[in-house]
């Protein structure tokens, strides 16, 4: 835990070393299925005018809410710059607009109730302090907006577990390893979901900082899971 605490305190420049490759390894490690995943959280949204993504990463889920019309505006912050610049690359190319800035999440440098709508995809677990983090969530969120955060899980069947620690464990840090030429990042990535927390555990900590309405759906036998939740409006 001490090791993935120090990591977290680095992760922007452990994302800048592959972001050349995360787009390609992404799909390629979750045979495509990263891509369905996200589909199934723009789908659950309401239209909003002006999102916040946080940790915008290459900007995938930030352009599917763009080309599906589930915002008029997005807002991108991320702590690696190139990644960042790879999905600003991105954007153009699908002639999108997104506003991408380097700020960190605990910290957010906008005024209470900015957005209209927050979203959040595979990022949470990378955060130093999980409850600032959704706090600001929370902060920069309008009364009546929604969170919508995917994270990664545990699947609970047995046989499912023991085949997704061997490949989470063993696979997936030396393709990773292979492809990017980075030693540690995926091996992060394995460390990191196992020690992150999932399903309840995780609604209690947005019931925590205040979001209220939250509800969490697995996908694909609980690999990914998609969270909502709701900032009530004030009376």
């Amino acid at each position: 835990m001490e090791n993935i605490s120090k990591q977290k305190q680095h992760i922007g420049g452990l994302f800048d070393r592959i972001a050349r490759h995360y787009d390609g390894l992404n799909h390629l490690l979750s045979l495509g299925i990263d891509r369905c995943w996200r589909r199934q959280a723009v789908g659950s949204m309401q239209k909003a005018d002006h999102v916040l993504d946080v940790a915008v990463g290459t900007g995938d889920l930030a352009l599917l809410l763009l080309r599906r019309g589930k915002a008029q505006r997005v807002t991108g912050i991320d702590l690696s710059t190139e990644m960042m610049r790879i999905g600003a690359e991105k954007a153009r190319r699908a002639g999108r607009e997104i506003r991408f800035m380097e700020a960190n999440a605990q910290e957010m440098p906008f005024p209470d109730a900015s957005f209209d709508a927050v979203t959040c995809a595979y990022g949470v677990r990378n955060f130093a302090d999980l409850d600032a983090g959704l706090s600001e969530m929370y902060r920069v969120l309008r009364p009546g907006g929604e969170l919508t955060i995917l994270e990664f899980g545990y699947p609970r069947q047995k046989w499912v577990r023991r085949t997704y620690d061997w490949y989470f464990s063993t696979w997936l840090p030396m393709i990773g390893r292979l492809f990017s030429r980075d030693k540690t990042a995926y091996t992060y990535l394995n460390q990191s979901v196992r020690h992150f927390c999932y399903a309840d555990d995780f609604l209690e900590h947005l019931k925590k900082v205040g979001f209220r309405g939250t509800y969490y759906r697995p996908q694909t036998f609980g690999i990914s899971y998609l969270y909502k939740a709701q900032k009530l409006n004030e009376k």
